[in-house]
């Protein structure tokens, strides 16, 4: 079975949820060594490094640099940015109440 790009990004965004670390600003933080050497990824992902790149380039997650390397760049930090949260559905109350008549 073979993924589209979005539905890896997808994978990869729940990937990162399980092994990375919430920060208080609800970004992930992980380093490309956790996600490189875990055997899950390494079953899920044909190519990680094009998914992160696919990722990095939707703005889903930043890190320095442009391809990385297993081993040269294991210590990189991977941020995947906190998700927006849902909209917000504003309900108003009006007064169903008829004003009392002096």
């Amino acid at each position: 079975m073979t993924m589209n790009v979005e539905e890896e990004v997808e994978r990869l965004k729940e990937e990162i949820k399980r092994l990375g670390r919430i920060q208080q600003d609800g970004s992930y933080k992980v380093t490309f060594g956790v996600l490189f050497n875990d055997d899950r990824c390494a079953n899920i992902f044909e190519a990680l490094v094009g998914t992160l790149r696919a990722a990095k380039k939707r703005k889903v997650l930043t890190y320095d640099g442009e391809l990385l390397l297993q081993g040269v760049h294991d210590n990189v930090e991977i941020i995947m940015k906190p998700s927006p949260p849902p909209p917000t559905t504003e309900v108003t109350t009006t007064s169903t109440t008829a004003p009392a008549v002096a």
